[in-house]
């Protein structure tokens, strides 16, 4: 028994790092497309990855997937805001990297009340409520930095919570969409669980 569970841990691992592996390439690879935000944020693919492997493994090993794809963006290129002060840095890390894609993770937290249904349909709208449930998560880090860290980019006039709101939401809604339909598509050619088909009902 234990040597069964060390080896699902392993091939856990192996996936986990996998998938990280391939979120990073496709971050990077979506960088050449063309992306009007000026201070920050893009629509990527990055982000469907992680959320596959918190279906496949569960919330833990996709908040471990999370955060080390947030690990990595960092270490790609990391956005300071205008304040650069040491409360203002360390809260930038934790809301635009650390926190923002550590919560991808949490997809299955949101699909997991659909899994044990034995009709595909609900079980596939599931992952759907877990990819925009996730996404959400992301946007709600990334409101409350453009609210505490960025608001000196408020266009005068304007509430820095619209600002915000709308700064944010024009790309995160994009990829929230997109991360559903993806998932969608995926889940349904290959059951997350079982790595197989998935069973028409």
């Amino acid at each position: 028994m234990k040597t069964k569970n060390t080896r699902q841990n392993v091939l856990a691992l192996v996936e986990t790092a996998m998938m990280v592996a391939l979120a990073v390439g496709l971050e990077l690879l979506c960088q050449f497309l063309p992306q009007p935000w000026a201070y920050g944020g893009s629509i990527s693919l990055g982000a469907i990855p992680i959320i596959y492997l918190s279906y496949r493994r569960g919330w833990k090993w996709g908040l471990s997937a999370g955060f080390v794809y947030a690990s990595v963006q960092m270490l790609l290129g990391l956005s300071l805001p205008p304040a650069n002060t040491f409360w203002a840095v360390t809260l930038c890390i934790l809301l635009d990297y650390v926190l923002a894609f550590t919560a991808l993770g949490l997809a299955s937290v949101f699909s997991a009340p659909f899994e044990k249904s034995v009709k595909p349909v609900t079980r596939i709208a599931g992952y759907v409520v877990g990819a925009v449930g996730a996404s959400f998560l992301r946007f709600i880090c990334s409101f409350l930095s453009g609210i505490i860290l960025w608001d000196s980019y408020t266009p005068e006039g304007m509430s820095v919570w619209v600002y915000s709101l709308v700064y944010n939401g024009s790309y995160m809604l994009g990829n929230a969409a997109i991360a559903a339909v993806v998932l969608v598509l995926l889940c349904s050619a290959v059951d997350p669980k079982t790595l197989k088909p998935m069973k028409k009902i």
